[in-house]
């Protein structure tokens, strides 16, 4: 009956270790995919005409294959800054935006904006202010915002 014990201790050990292998839905990751690989490029910001808020308008680039999700963002500039959409002229505060993988979010006159709510000082044009955005799994991403003038109209980058 010894002789059956040690086998038998080994057959459960190494049952119990194959239960500990990692895989790639383990990490947090899709099965034949990547993590979330976050950029955000045409940013900027129309100088604001009201001396307490201001809008915001960028795109972020999902090039991983893992979808994110933007929840929230903050800046120096401002008390709050908030995330919106709007549709059908209507605009409503969103408490976070799906950055699809492979994908884009735009945020743009009319559409998804961002908000600068009680603004600590005005933001001039030629002025860049400093913005931070945080994702629900990838780390936070900083962008540098370029004010501009306030009927600056971008023809490519949205």
């Amino acid at each position: 009956m010894r002789r059956l014990a040690v086998p038998a201790a080994a057959l459960a050990a190494a049952l119990a270790l194959t239960g500990c292998g990692g895989s790639d839905d383990a990490k947090g990751e899709a099965k034949g995919g990547s993590a979330a690989d976050l950029s955000v490029g045409s940013s900027y910001m129309p100088q604001p005409v009201s001396a307490d808020m201001a809008a915001g308008f960028l795109t972020i680039v999902n090039k991983g294959g893992t979808k994110d999700e933007l929840t929230s963002a903050s800046s120096d500039v401002a008390e709050r800054v908030t995330l919106h959409s709007t549709t059908g002229g209507s605009m409503q505060e969103a408490a976070s935006f799906a950055v699809p993988a492979h994908g884009r979010l735009v945020f743009n006159s009319g559409g998804n904006h961002l908000m600068f709510e009680s603004l600590k000082r005005k933001p001039e044009q030629g002025d860049t202010i400093t913005l931070r955005l945080n994702f629900a799994e990838s780390g936070p991403l900083t962008v540098e915002m370029p004010v501009k003038s306030a009927t600056y109209n971008p023809s490519t980058g949205h």
